[in-house]
């Protein structure tokens, strides 16, 4: 099964992208050549550069609070298991106070540091960060494996609180829906929302039909167009039926 996500609006855009890219710098940085290093280096780069368009750090704390006061509503429903409720709870509170306690902008402390811009702006031009161009890195890049983790672990440090509210926002928007199985008559699926508001949307499908889902979404509808890929990998029209599992979330 694959599943495809689509975000309803710039914020939770924003989450995802973020998401992803902690995602790539958590398998580069537990490698241990220089070159994987680099990557996981240049991803903490694209990671102040995606933070740095919004105040992530109120709206993550405001959700977190919001999520905590429809939680708490929840303990006088006799259908929920109050251990699982106080749990999830506590983490809330955990993350939220974790999140709170951080200092300044995000990523101001790899901003603050000289050495660490001067990479990042060689590494936007394309092979900028040769040896010739920067020698420093070059001779960091060949320090032992342990420090070069150590040192972008420590330059991660600060970011880390952010990315887990980011994770315990995420996990909850994709707790709150429920899946749905589907059916694209001649690869072709529509929906109207009647105007009620989703963040996010998930689709499931079975990774043997070979078919790829072209989403748009608003407010008022969801359309989804099925393709496949061909021998050039060019994206072509699927006529067949697709079932598929759609699940609508929101907060």
């Amino acid at each position: 099964m694959i599943v495809y996500e689509y975000p309803f609006n710039e914020r939770i855009r924003t989450l995802l992208r973020l998401e992803d890219l902690y995602e790539k710098f958590k398998f580069f940085v537990r490698q241990e050549h220089p070159m994987q290093h680099h990557v996981a280096l240049s991803t903490i780069f694209d990671m102040l550069e995606v933070a740095g368009r919004a105040d992530l750090k109120s709206d993550l704390l405001q959700e977190l609070e919001r999520q905590k006061q429809s939680l708490l509503a929840y303990r006088s429903n006799p259908n929920v298991a109050p251990e699982a409720l106080d749990a999830v709870l506590a983490e809330v509170e955990q993350v939220s106070s974790a999140l709170a306690a951080s200092q300044g902008k995000t990523g101001q402390n790899v901003r603050d540091n000289e050495w660490l811009m001067s990479i990042r702006g060689r590494t936007i031009i394309p092979g900028g960060a040769c040896e010739f161009d920067l020698p420093s890195y070059y001779a960091w890049q060949k320090r032992p494996t342990e420090q070069r983790y150590a040192d972008i672990m420590g330059w991660f440090g600060p970011l880390a609180p952010l990315f887990d509210a980011l994770a315990l926002v995420l996990r909850l928007l994709r707790d709150s829906g429920r899946p749905t199985k589907m059916i694209a008559a001649a690869g072709s699926y529509q929906q109207m929302l009647q105007g009620k508001i989703y963040h996010m949307l998930r689709l499931g499908l079975d990774e043997s039909l070979g078919a790829i889902p072209e989403i748009s979404a608003n407010k008022y509808m969801l359309w989804v167009r099925f393709t496949t890929q061909g021998g050039d990998l060019k994206p072509k029209s699927l006529e067949e039926d697709v079932p598929f599992e759609l699940t609508l979330c929101n907060f």
